[in-house]
């Protein structure tokens, strides 16, 4: 699914033009037409620039390393056979810019969220020099459960927030799914999703960390207690979220800070870059999915019904879209921040 949603994001894009696509040996050989037959989950039709481009084997690294300037990767695969082929490609020079977690742990690869810690970008000469090449790395994306509420927080860091409880409703496209393909969920609530608790508390803190000696160190600023419950939406992750901070915020100087906040793909508006990063939605009933999930493109994140809380200090509803800002829409704008860098050029 977030192969397809690639797909659709490079339609007229106005920096990126696809030259390939591959997949795994079953599907290589066909038209990328014929591959998704019965098997495209967009809402939109295959985008007309890609339904008669063959399917590359994924293994043929030197035949697509001579046809790319970097690529987009996103597998289902088992998590070594990943991070080999993803390492496979940058040591055959071709960047990679992942949708994948296999590599969110490696020290030297740096997981950004642009407009918070584009600064990681700093470990990829370190990562150039292991791995021995001159073009070649590996960039990846957070987890999609984190962008719902870990851009709020990142707002408030003035404010000293140091423990935070979160419970993240999750849609059914993150786990790959509509309801056509898994029907057993219309009206119901599974509450387990497999890896996704750990990666709410702990990625949210290699955001939040430093290069320092050619690696990325974590955070010590806040501790994260999470809870990830899969519920009957098709796109969209909802968080609820109580924090406390050292300091003593106002609800005014909460909104403001969310609000004001911004980075790098704002002050060089890039592609794909929300000009409005965070929004406070002042309805009692905001944010839904259904009215707001699409904000700025689906690269927005909103949030509201912040109000003080009985235990902690504050307390807040946070909304983003799993598959655009959570998934594909976040390494698209990973590339285009890279590429503004200078870190992927045309060859």
């Amino acid at each position: 699914m977030v192969g397809q949603r690639f797909v659709t994001l490079m339609d007229g894009h106005p920096w990126f033009e696809v030259t390939c696509v591959a997949a795994s040996a079953r599907s290589a050989g066909r038209t990328y037409e014929e591959a998704v037959d019965g098997r495209w989950k967009m809402e939109t039709a295959v985008p007309e620039y890609v339904k008669k481009m063959p399917v590359l084997d994924i293994s043929e690294v030197e035949k697509i390393a001579g046809e790319v300037d970097f690529v987009f990767c996103a597998l289902n695969m088992p998590k070594d056979e990943i991070r080999r082929i993803e390492e496979t490609y940058a040591r055959a020079e071709v960047p990679v810019v992942s949708n994948n977690s296999a590599h969110r742990w490696t020290p030297d690869v740096p997981m950004v969220i642009p407009e918070i810690n584009d600064s990681h970008f700093e470990v990829i000469p370190a990562q150039k020099k292991r791995l021995g090449t001159q073009r070649g790395f590996i960039a990846v994306k957070p987890n999609c459960s984190i962008q719902s509420y870990a851009p709020i927080l990142s707002a408030w860091m003035p404010f000293e927030p140091y423990e935070a409880v979160v419970s993240t409703y999750q849609a059914i496209s993150g786990a790959g799914k509509t309801f056509l393909d898994w029907p057993e969920m219309e009206g119901n609530v599974i509450p387990y999703i497999g890896g996704e608790e750990e990666k709410s508390e702990l990625e949210p803190l290699r955001i939040w960390g430093h290069v320092e000696d050619g690696q990325i160190v974590r955070g010590e600023q806040m501790v994260i207690s999470a809870q990830c419950i899969r519920v009957p939406v098709l796109n969209g992750h909802t968080a609820t979220v109580s924090v406390r901070f050292r300091k003593n915020p106002s609800f005014d100087e909460l909104v403001a800070a969310a609000e004001a906040f911004r980075g790098y793909p704002q002050e060089h508006q890039l592609p794909s870059a929300p000009s409005q990063f965070i929004r406070y939605m002042r309805e009692d009933d905001r944010p839904q999915v259904r009215l707001d999930v699409m904000a700025e493109n689906g690269m927005g994140i909103t949030f509201g019904r912040l109000r003080p809380d009985n235990l902690f200090d504050w307390k807040f509803v946070g909304l983003s879209h799993n598959t655009l800002r959570g998934a594909a829409g976040g390494a698209v704008l990973c590339a285009e921040t890279l590429a503004a860098k200078g870190y992927i050029t045309a060859r």
